[in-house]
C-alpha cells in the first residue's frame, strides 16, 4: 500500500512538472501586446506618466504597442530622439492616424513616440520604449549588407603556432544552444513522464 501511495505522489509530481515545463516553453515563444495608457488610452492626461509605465515593462522584439485615441483629435508619430525631445511633429519617421495603432517592434534599442498634436506632446503625451536585444541568435549570422566594403585582406605577419591539443574557444551560440537543449530535454522528459502517468 505504501509503495502505491508513493508511486501515485511521484506520478502526480512528474505530471505537474511536465505541465510547468510546457507552460514555460509556451511563455518563452510568446510576444506580448501592451496597451499604452491602459483604459485612458493615448491621451494628454497630465497625471499619467507614459515613460514611467514603460520603464516598468520589459519590451522585446516582436512585442507590440497598441495606441487607442480619437482619430479626429490625435495621432501617433514615430520620431527621432531630437524630435522627441523638442516635440517636433514636422518630420516623423512614421505617422499613424487610424485611432487604433498597433506598432510591432522589429529591432532592439530606444523607440520614440509623440502625439501628432504638438500641444498634446508638450503635455507629456510622448513615450520612449527601450526594446531589449534579442539574445537567442535564432537568425544566425547574416551576410553583410549589399554595397558594404569587404574586410581587408589578412596581414602577411605570421602568427605563432597554436598547440594542437588546445580546445577551440566555445562558439558564441553555445550558451543559447545549451539553454534550448536543456529546455527541450526537460520538456521531453516531462511529456514522457506525464504520458506514463496516464498509462498507469
Amino acid at each position: 500500500m505504501a509503495f502505491t501511495t508513493s508511486r501515485t505522489y511521484g506520478s502526480k509530481a512528474l505530471y505537474v512538472f511536465g505541465l510547468l515545463s510546457l507552460f514555460l516553453l509556451i511563455q518563452k515563444a510568446r510576444a506580448y501586446e501592451f496597451i499604452v495608457g491602459g483604459r485612458n488610452g493615448w491621451s494628454p492626461s497630465g497625471s499619467y506618466a507614459f515613460n514611467q509605465w514603460a520603464e516598468s515593462k520589459r519590451f522585446q522584439i516582436q512585442d507590440t504597442l497598441v495606441f487607442n485615441y480619437p482619430a479626429d483629435q490625435d495621432s501617433v508619430l514615430y520620431v527621432t530622439k531630437d524630435d522627441y525631445d523638442n516635440c517636433n511633429t514636422a518630420n516623423p519617421i512614421k505617422k499613424f492616424t487610424d485611432g487604433h495603432t498597433v506598432y510591432k517592434f522589429s529591432q532592439s534599442g530606444p523607440h520614440y513616440f509623440i502625439s501628432g498634436n504638438e500641444e498634446h506632446c508638450h503635455k507629456n503625451e510622448k513615450l520612449v520604449v527601450v526594446v531589449l536585444a534579442d539574445r537567442s541568435n535564432k537568425k544566425g549570422n547574416s551576410p553583410p549588407p549589399a554595397g558594404s566594403n569587404p574586410s581587408p585582406p589578412p596581414t602577411t605577419e605570421e602568427s605563432p603556432d597554436t598547440p594542437s591539443d588546445m580546445n577551440p574557444p566555445p562558439h558564441k551560440n553555445a550558451a543559447a544552444a545549451f539553454s534550448s537543449f536543456v529546455t527541450l530535454l526537460f520538456s521531453g522528459g516531462a511529456l514522457l513522464g506525464s504520458s506514463l502517468v496516464l498509462l498507469v
